[in-house]
């Protein structure tokens, strides 16, 4: 690939991040020629003045459709990491035509009729369980070190978490089987990750021929601790 065949990327954040986490992957692509979105999801980050009650997953799914369709992007690589796997597997029921190749970032599959509380961490299903019961909208964002990071990074990323809505993991998705229709699929695990979701998925679909599967040496925030190789992975996606 060259710069002479440009690639159009929409990267999707996970739990309490935003857009920003993506920084270094995408100054990189940037750099190489391709074109870049990192959609921050409502509630969080640079949108966290816009934590409401009514956040659920269908709000999620609509920030990342309505990116696709008002910068009228096509042949979109669609990136979710973590939770972002839940609202691009509803993003691409509704634009599926748009999409050439998505990808799961040490991320959740989930399957039609699943909510977030069904699949998630115990830890993560006990923070909503504990917002819902005190009447809560949202819940803590804790601290980046139980996703692995470390260091000058750790305090980077601690300043910027920001609480998660909660209704986001009480709706349960809809899906009809458009992820499998996508021509290019993937899935790329961070292997030093102690993770079982993301693993079981890695595990299901390495011997599946129409997925594309990788692992990475790093810990949970992949585009924080391994942008280099992530950025080479994506690009050779899609």
């Amino acid at each position: 690939m060259t710069i002479e065949d440009p690639k159009t990327f929409v990267l999707v954040h996970g739990m309490s991040h935003g857009g920003w986490c993506w920084v270094r992957v995408a100054d990189r692509l940037r750099a190489l020629g391709h074109k870049v979105f990192t959609p921050t999801l409502t509630g969080v980050g640079e949108r966290s003045h816009l934590m409401s009650a009514d956040i659920n997953l269908e709000t999620h799914i609509m920030d990342v459709v309505n990116v696709i369709k008002w910068e009228r992007l096509q042949d979109v690589v669609l990136c979710g990491h973590s939770y972002g796997g839940w609202p691009i597997s509803g993003a691409v029921e509704q634009v599926p035509d748009q999409i050439a190749s998505i990808v799961y970032l040490d991320a959740y599959m989930p399957e039609d009729g699943q909510c977030g509380l069904d699949i998630q961490s115990p830890e993560s299903r006990a923070g909503v369980e504990k917002a819902v019961a005190a009447g809560d909208i949202s819940r803590p964002a804790g601290s980046a070190a139980r996703f692995g990071v470390t260091g000058d990074d750790l305090a980077w990323v601690d300043a910027l978490l920001t609480p998660q809505p909660i209704g986001v993991s009480l709706q349960p998705i809809k899906m009809t089987g458009a992820r499998d229709r996508v021509a290019k699929k993937s899935y790329i695990l961070a292997g030093d990750y102690k993770g079982p979701a993301f693993t079981a998925y890695y595990e299901k679909l390495k011997n599946d021929p129409s997925w594309q599967v990788y692992s990475l040496p790093c810990q949970h925030d992949v585009m924080i601790d391994m942008p280099e190789e992530l950025t080479e992975i994506l690009i050779e996606v899609a």
